[in-house]
């Protein structure tokens, strides 16, 4: 099977297009198959030239990081969750998320999704709520990774500017559900950053490797049950 990867050497180099074969079990992972290219001390490309490791990022390989976000064959999605037994064809086409920077290879900078909470103040406090709390969808909406990907198929989000996205509103449900007196101040966040400009796509639930209910999260600021 071939595996084509959009590589970049650096942030301001240009992207390009490198191919390599690979030949392992089809119950490998994504996250395997970069580990198989890059395996050997000398890597070596579908033409039989020597060429660098890629480079990606990786921590727990279980599908609770969220560090191997990308797009493979066009669908946003984690490495080590994705499958190639269930990719389709004789090519596997792996790029890294183009609504972030890109540092090297695979690795992007998502630096954005943690400035944009910090700018916010988007964080758990003091405990402060009731007894009607829905603490299975508190649960839920904490579950989030971080990953991205929700942000890269969203077509409201882009980097930078001020819709923050379905990370963002989860948070912020999250945040005002558990601190009552701040609902109010995290509501008026939540409009400017969120529920204004969002279209109701509704591919961020598609594409979440936790299946996070954030239709669930804006109904629930919309009705003020929180």
């Amino acid at each position: 099977m071939k595996v084509k990867i959009l590589r970049q050497v650096s942030p301001v180099s240009e992207p390009y297009w490198e191919s390599f074969t690979y030949d392992g079990p089809e119950e490998n992972s994504i996250a395997g198959v970069l580990d198989y290219i890059n395996y050997h001390d000398d890597v070596i490309n579908d033409e039989g030239k020597s060429t660098t490791r890629i480079g990606w990022e990786c921590s727990c390989l279980q599908g609770i990081c969220g560090a191997c976000a990308m797009v493979i064959n066009g669908v946003p999605a984690l490495a080590c969750e994705t499958f190639v037994k269930d990719c389709k064809g004789k090519e596997i086409t792996i790029r890294p998320l183009t609504k972030f920077p890109v540092i090297h290879d695979l690795l992007v900078d998502r630096s954005s999704i943690q400035e944009n909470l910090k700018k916010t103040d988007m964080y758990v406090g003091e405990y402060k709520q009731g007894a009607d709390a829905d603490h299975e969808h508190q649960y839920l909406a904490a579950k989030c990774l971080k990953c991205g990907l929700c942000l890269e198929v969203c077509p409201n989000y882009v980097n930078g500017e001020s819709f923050y996205g379905a990370a963002f509103a989860n948070d912020c449900y999250l945040v005002a559900s558990r601190n009552r007196d701040k609902a109010g101040e995290i509501t008026k966040l939540y409009g400017e950053h969120f529920g204004k400009d969002c279209s109701k796509a509704l591919s961020c639930m598609d594409v979440c490797p936790m299946k996070i209910p954030t239709i669930a999260s804006m109904a629930k600021f919309n009705r003020g049950r929180l």
